[in-house]
């Protein structure tokens, strides 16, 4: 399965994926929504996730490859969060830095968006963001949502306010 935009292709990650997905996850500005980089091994558990997801679901957090260069830059997909005591289909995107701010994530999100409407026929598509996190949350105004609720997610021993953002077809 692969979703292609102008600039972008998504596809499923494999394990040779692992050294730019460690760039990523291990990246402490990358991953200030959740509070602190990842080790080696919580970056393995995140691609066993979400190849676990493309077999469970037929989706997930795919990664993002410059269709110029070849270069994963980032990951966008797909995931079953939960809120309201149900799962909902959420888009979800982290980029590596260095591809911040040339309108990489709102693309991605945009098209994984178009893919769960389209393809899925879902009825709503949210993104479950940290209220800190004004980047993503910019993304997601791009992407056609507003703020439906707040909720409380609770990681690595912390509470953290995260808002709900959502779009229907």
């Amino acid at each position: 399965m692969m979703i292609q935009t102008d600039r972008l292709f998504l596809r499923e990650m494999r394990q040779s994926d692992y050294p730019a997905l460690c760039r990523i996850l291990q990246d402490a500005d990358v991953m200030v929504a959740y509070e602190g980089a990842f080790s080696d091994a919580e970056a393995q558990a995140w691609l066993d996730k979400q190849t676990g997801n493309y077999h469970e679901y037929g989706f997930g957090l795919w990664a993002v490859v410059l269709k110029s260069t070849g270069e994963m830059i980032g990951q966008c997909g797909l995931t079953m969060q939960d809120y309201n005591s149900q799962k909902v289909l959420e888009v979800g995107y982290l980029f590596n830095k260095a591809f911040w701010g040339q309108g990489y994530a709102t693309e991605a999100a945009i098209a994984c968006r178009d893919h769960a409407f389209e393809i899925l026929h879902a009825p709503e598509v949210f993104s479950i963001i940290r209220n800190t996190n004004i980047a993503s949350q910019n993304v997601a105004r791009r992407n056609g949502m507003t703020i439906k609720d707040t909720i409380v997610k609770h990681y690595r021993g912390i509470d953290m306010p995260h808002y709900v953002f959502s779009v229907k077809p």
